[in-house]
């Protein structure tokens, strides 16, 4: 099973979810982008090709595989929607955990706003979740940034 079947497909179908922010010089030969977004910096794996990225203003579509270990991605309950706040932390060099609202809902893939939009995919089943809803999640690294 694949969540993309091309890397122009996958950007193309996400691009209404970029985020904006700022993309950082790129070292010679490395495939990470250093990406600032929402108040925070983000090591992605360039799934858009060397040198396409240039330094300054960028959009860039900020994709995630949920980790199911634990508890896993949850959607929350009424009681706890009403304290609910963006949320987003990054969790080793490629990874994030945090709290956001639902923006978009399939089977296998959530887009998620805490502090930025980002998409989450699963190999798996997402619980039942409807757009507008709020949800907990943690990513396995690395991310990956898709720019457009």
């Amino acid at each position: 099973m694949t969540l993309e079947s091309s890397e122009l497909e996958f950007a193309s179908r996400y691009e209404p979810y970029a985020a904006s922010g700022l993309l950082y010089p790129q070292r010679e030969g490395s495939p990470l982008l250093e990406f600032a977004s929402g108040g925070r910096v983000l090591y992605l794996f360039d799934r858009s090709g060397p040198y396409r990225g240039r330094p300054g203003p960028a959009r860039v579509v900020v994709h995630g595989v949920l980790d199911s270990q634990g508890e896993g991605p949850r959607v929350l309950t009424a009681d706890e929607t009403g304290r609910a706040r963006e949320a987003l932390t990054v969790v080793g060099v490629s990874g994030v955990e945090g709290v956001g609202q639902l923006l978009a809902v399939s089977r296998r893939v959530w887009v998620v706003r805490a502090r930025l939009p980002l998409v989450l995919a699963t190999f798996g089943e997402l619980p039942a979740a409807q757009v507008g809803a709020w949800a907990t999640f943690r990513t396995v690294p690395p991310l990956h940034g898709f720019l457009v």
